[in-house]
């Protein structure tokens, strides 16, 4: 692991399987600061640590090879899962690497993050040759993450809906980013 010198600046390292108690945090952190705002569709309102499913997402992101965090120091402040797109998006036309998960640590909101981690995901692509990188967020709401994205040089591609039994449906948009 790297040590940061400069608290602006994360450092990278690659995540392993002692690392999903740490996404849990920044999913349930990040969680809890949406729904302090009224922002519940994204995630919901419980906390990932206590979802079965989350929780073996979680497991299987850091025992899967494509989990990235950004670090203060010795903290976790930010997760990236890159590797293979989800079910319920559009299929590529093309070879590429898809973000399956980008989480920061509110605490630190505007300190770039999460720009630096999908700069990574970008690296990480063109050593393996790729020239896509995509990415599928929440679309509900105002449509803030999706502005988010576009800021972070991603196109909008294909809007998608996950129906959810029991549930209102999640909006989802995914987008695109074409690498030199």
């Amino acid at each position: 692991m790297s040590v940061m010198t400069d608290q602006r600046s994360p450092s990278l390292r690659p995540g392993g399987p002692a690392d999903a108690p740490a996404v849990l945090r920044l999913l349930d952190d990040a969680t809890a600061w949406l729904v302090a705002r009224g922002r519940t569709g994204q995630w919901g309102t419980e906390p990932a640590s206590t979802d079965p499913r989350r929780i073996g997402q979680a497991d299987a992101w850091a025992t899967g090879g494509g989990l990235w965090f950004a670090m203060l120091g010795d903290r976790p402040v930010g997760a990236l899962v890159v590797g293979e797109a989800t079910d319920y998006v559009p299929p590529a036309t093309e070879p590429e690497l898809y973000v399956n998960l980008l989480v920061t640590d509110r605490a630190h909101q505007g300190a770039g993050i999460g720009g630096r981690l999908l700069a990574h995901a970008a690296e990480l692509a063109r050593e393996r040759g790729l020239g896509l990188l995509r990415v599928d967020c929440y679309a509900g709401d105002d449509g803030a993450l999706v502005r988010w994205y576009e800021r972070q040089g991603f196109t909008p591609t294909d809007p998608f809906t996950v129906e959810r039994p029991g549930r209102d449906p999640w909006p989802g948009q995914v987008l695109v980013r074409r690498l030199p």
